[in-house]
């Protein structure tokens, strides 16, 4: 009742706040001629460069001129104006900005415009962000595939697959975002599904450390989604089908379309492979995978100052957990861990709905506010007769709260304020049947319980001329859970433009608060591995996550080219992470007393090379270790025994990897067609089986690896498509993670081959 009663206040209090949903930039502008004298009347157009989406704009006496509600994307504006040289600039704009541009229109003398190209609103923020498109995602070799992450793996740099789960920055902690609006989910290992499928996506904005105060749960990637709407199509459908290796099929129908006041977006999709999880050996058995799903979007201008975005999602996804197919691998290969047998599942279930009211109060102040409700499942259950235990773990997560945020531009400053919480119900069920002899059984329990968040912020972008940005904010969080919590930590950051050059140069310090998942089940956790050798088990409450974070970029842009680097460094204390019981699946959440991330980051983007394409670059060189005891969830009292204690000196986690490079190539060709490749090398992730005697490998990582994928798409009319891939052309196998995680040990992809047929049509 007490939690009910804090989402309440907090609900009310952010109907009274000023808000902005963070989906939507603004743009503000000045345009003037060659003797900095300004331009009045001159027409300002802003084009999205994938759909039909425009806004426009005419100068003021001022030579000003001002956009606001313009949803992230990549964009061309144009600047005109009678006995003038007409501006073309191609931008990307990232969420919750809110640039200032200077124009200098030439005296016309000549027919040729002025094509410029950069980045909008790399002055307005410290936050390292990437801008993944809609033909970006259609390109990229294996990223449309119900689940897949190579939209974020290929381009982000840092971020890799591994244990069937997406890791950045040295974690797995990460936040989805529906139009601006935070996805609750306080789970952070029982997941292995993703969040959202490509098809359904128009952009998404992925943004990695240093964030504004109006982001503050989960410190090590935020993936903003941009749904795909109805703007972009009058009355249209599209129908993709794609068949591909390992009896891979999938199928999607969406239909959309637009009014003066109303767009609306709806698909279903369908898909099944007999490749899903990462292998535990290069064999492939009991490995099947279908995934079905429906998304609709619908967006109405009510007025002109009110907007009404819907967006809402039906996903479930079926997993058989592969295993190993020969019974004396435990003594040859692995020499760890046998999943002969085995014959275990996993089904999951996630449904969100947002609604999200957007009010213009002016081109410099906005408000919305946006409830919503997230329900998540995952169910593991295992064959009864599994050895050395058959384990069965159901999760369910209910959801329901609001977010309410926002901004005001008052001279220099943008002030932004808002809040963001929610209630959570969780039940779960948790059971083992050891089946060994090794220990007693745990009868299949129940367990319940709730929790309650609430988090304000306030933040301010101060601009100190055209050259300097400062930027402060707090946020201040309270959660009612296993623990009751506060924390009130400050953001503070910097940008520095260099005049002519354009080059960026930022620098942040932060502090963020993770919360800690609900555990209901730690009484037969407990019981349970109370039998195991190790013994002497206790149950901590789990400590919420709390990150220190220092970081320092620059961004140089030329002649369309934009390089950005930077590198950070995050300290943590209770790093939330996973670990399984007695090779059973069942993997809790626990806390380990500090872990510290460290990483220099480059990613370098071409502009579209005339007819050739565009060349693509990220490259992560990290380090990411952990130190101390187990200090949260499931711990043992055995001092020296790595299981319990890590000791005093950092040591790399499982998923460290030290070097992380994609680049590749998307090719125009002629007759409508194009070509992309894409080429990975990992370095090789922590070898947990180092010196110990057994398995393969002896060394302190596992061996480098490097794959190669590529695909190419053909144009036939208006109306019909075909594309084709093809993942890791040379079959190149590795063994690329042996923590004992879900399905035990994991090798990478095989060589997948695929062809999708898309028909667009009239409706």
């Amino acid at each position: 009742m007490r939690n009910i009663l804090l989402i309440l206040c907090a609900l009310l209090l952010g109907m009274a706040l000023p808000a902005h949903a963070v989906v939507f930039a603004t743009l503000h502008g000045v345009v003037h001629d060659s003797e900095h004298r300004p331009l009045a009347g001159a027409s300002v157009t802003l084009q999205s460069s994938d759909s039909a989406f425009m806004l426009q704009a005419s100068t003021d006496a001022e030579g000003v001129f001002e956009l606001d509600k313009a949803p992230m994307g990549v964009y061309k504006l144009t600047i005109t104006s009678p006995g003038f040289q007409s501006v073309t600039e191609s931008l990307s704009v990232e969420s919750g900005t809110s640039p200032v541009l200077h124009f200098s229109l030439a005296v016309a003398g000549s027919t040729q415009s002025v094509v410029v190209t950069g980045t909008a609103s790399s002055a307005d923020t410290v936050t390292p962000t990437m801008l993944i498109t809609r033909a970006m995602i259609d390109e990229t070799p294996g990223a449309g595939r119900a689940t897949a992450m190579q939209m974020i793996t290929d381009y982000v740099p840092g971020a890799y697959m591994t244990h069937d789960m997406l890791h950045i920055r040295g974690g797995h902690q990460t936040s989805w975002l529906i139009d601006g609006v935070a996805i609750p989910n306080t789970k952070i290992s029982s997941n292995v599904g993703p969040q959202v499928d490509p098809k359904d996506i128009e952009s998404l904005e992925t943004e990695r450390g240093s964030y504004s105060a109006n982001l503050g749960d989960r410190t090590y990637g935020v993936f903003n989604v941009l749904p795909r709407n109805g703007f972009e199509r009058n009355r249209e459908g599209e129908l993709r089908l794609s068949a591909g290796s390992f009896y891979e099929g999938d199928a999607q129908l969406s239909l959309g379309d637009h009014s003066e006041k109303t767009a609306w977006y709806g698909s279903l999709t369908g898909s099944r492979s007999n490749y899903g999880l990462a292998t535990p050996v290069p064999e492939m058995d009991h490995d099947a995978t279908n995934s079905q799903s429906a998304f609709v979007s619908l967006i109405r201008n009510q007025t002109a100052k009110d907007q009404l975005r819907i967006d809402a999602q039906y996903r479930q996804d079926h997993f058989q957990i592969p295993f190993d197919p020969d019974p004396n691998d435990y003594e040859t290969t692995s020499g760890y861990y046998s999943s002969y047998g085995l014959r275990d599942v996993q089904e999951e279930r996630d449904q969100f709905v947002i609604a999200n009211w957007v009010h213009t109060i002016s081109p410099r102040a906005q408000l919305s506010v946006a409830p919503f409700y997230h329900f998540n499942q995952s169910n593991y259950d295992s064959r009864a007769s599994d050895l050395p235990a058959a384990t069965t773990w159901h999760q369910s997560s209910n959801y329901a709260g609001a977010q309410a945020d926002g901004r005001v531009d008052i001279g220099w400053n943008s002030f932004s304020g808002g809040v963001y919480s929610f209630y959570q119900k969780e039940s779960d069920l948790f059971g083992v049947m050891v089946n060994d002899g090794s220990g007693p059984s745990q009868p299949n329990t129940t367990a319940q319980s709730d929790a309650g968040l609430v988090e304000f912020y306030f933040d301010d972008h101060l601009r100190l001329g055209r050259y300097v940005t400062l930027l402060g904010g707090e946020r201040i969080s309270i959660l009612r859970s296993d623990l009751n919590e506060t924390a009130i930590y400050p953001r503070i950051g910097a940008t520095v433009q260099i005049p002519k050059l354009h080059w960026v140069l930022r620098g942040y310090y932060g502090h963020f608060f993770q919360p800690a998942p609900i555990v209901t089940v730690s009484a037969s956790v407990l019981n349970y591995a109370g039998s195991s050798p190790a013994g002497q088990n206790t149950f901590t409450p789990l400590p919420s996550e709390r990150d220190e974070e220092h970081q320092f970029g620059i961004q140089i842009p030329y002649k369309g080219w934009v390089l950005d680097v930077d590198t950070f460094k995050n300290r943590v204390n209770n790093f939330l992470d996973h670990a399984c019981i007695n090779e059973s699946n069942a993997c809790p959440s626990i806390a380990v007393d500090g872990a510290l991330m460290r990483a220099w980051e480059l990613s370098l983007r071409s502009p579209s090379l005339g007819r050739l394409g565009q060349f693509h670059l990220s490259y992560s060189n990290q380090i990411a270790e952990q130190r101390g005891n187990i200090i949260g969830g499931l711990t043992c009292s055995i001092v020296g025994d790595p299981a319990c204690d890590l000791g005093p000196d950092y040591v790399p986690v499982d998923h460290d990897q030290r070097n992380t490079l994609n680049t590749g190539f998307n090719a125009n060709l002629p007759w409508h067609t194009w070509f992309a490749t894409n080429v990975y090398y990992g370095s090789g992730f922590r070898n947990g089986l180092a010196g110990s005697g057994a398995g393969p490998y002896q060394e302190d990582y596992l061996p480098g690896h490097t794959t190669v994928d590529i695909s190419a798409g053909h144009a036939i009319g208006e109306r019909w498509k075909l594309t084709g891939s093809v993942v890791n052309v040379t079959n190149y196998r590795v063994l690329l993670d042996n923590s004992i995680t879900i399905g035990g040990f994991h090798w990478n992809d095989p060589r997948m081959i695929s062809a999708e047929l898309t028909y667009r049509f009239h409706f």
